[in-house]
């Protein structure tokens, strides 16, 4: 028994430290009814929590990815993308997705899936009228370290800051479209009502229409959807 306890920490913990990585939460509720949870994330990420985990039991199914863009280029635009910057602006404003993927394509594990993210906001989606400003409670959201076009960029950034950031930083890298579909691959393995068709995957922009315009022009959907 002793042998069979210690071989699960060591296991546990590798899991920890990297690789693919088990989602575990524990449902609010009396702790001898509490829920555990538990969906297996097979591509590798890194387990990154934010630190204020208040967020909101999931109670509906999962329906919808939404996809986003973020950096840090209104503070700092010739290098924008330093994570610790990003996931403080997370924090100061209160939202979140549950993954981010960096230029590398490294993905972050942010938020376990079945928690409602703060991501989407308010609006609405053509042909499904129950989810005006609650797309949050039917969706999984996804980060991508981003830049749009200038004219997508106006309300986040002036012109001439804009101009500051340097070419490479706009738009999408080879490595960030591999990463994503290796995780769309895996959501939808673990969440059938989600299909890999541009109903079910969408954009910030198609649900906030008029209030945001990620992930952009720039994006190009073929390379996620055939």
């Amino acid at each position: 028994m002793k042998k069979y306890l210690i071989l699960m920490l060591l296991g546990c913990s590798l899991l920890w430290l990297g690789g693919c990585s088990d989602e575990m939460a524990v449902a609010k509720g009396e702790p001898e009814k509490a829920e555990v949870i538990q969906t297996k994330i097979e591509v590798p990420v890194i387990k990154d929590f934010l630190q204020k985990f208040d967020f909101e039991q999931r109670k509906e199914s999962k329906t919808h990815v939404v996809l986003h863009f973020t950096s840090n280029a209104a503070l700092n635009p010739e290098d924008p993308y330093v994570y610790e910057d990003i996931r403080g602006i997370f924090k100061e404003y209160d939202v979140s997705p549950h993954y981010m993927i960096d230029r590398n394509g490294v993905i972050y594990y942010m938020l376990p899936e079945n928690r409602v993210a703060r991501h989407a906001g308010k609006g609405d989606l053509e042909g499904y009228p129950e989810y005006k400003d609650h797309l949050n409670d039917f969706s999984i959201g996804i980060e991508l370290m981003a830049i749009g076009t200038e004219a997508e960029m106006q309300s986040i950034i002036p012109s001439e800051d804009y101009k500051k950031i340097p070419q490479e930083h706009i738009g999408y890298t080879e490595a960030q479209y591999k990463s994503l579909n290796l995780l769309i691959d895996d959501i939808l393995a673990r969440n059938p009502k989600i299909k890999r068709n541009r109903t079910h995957i969408i954009g910030h922009d198609e649900y906030a229409t008029g209030r945001k315009t990620d992930p952009g022009s720039l994006f190009d959907w073929g390379r996620i959807i055939q």
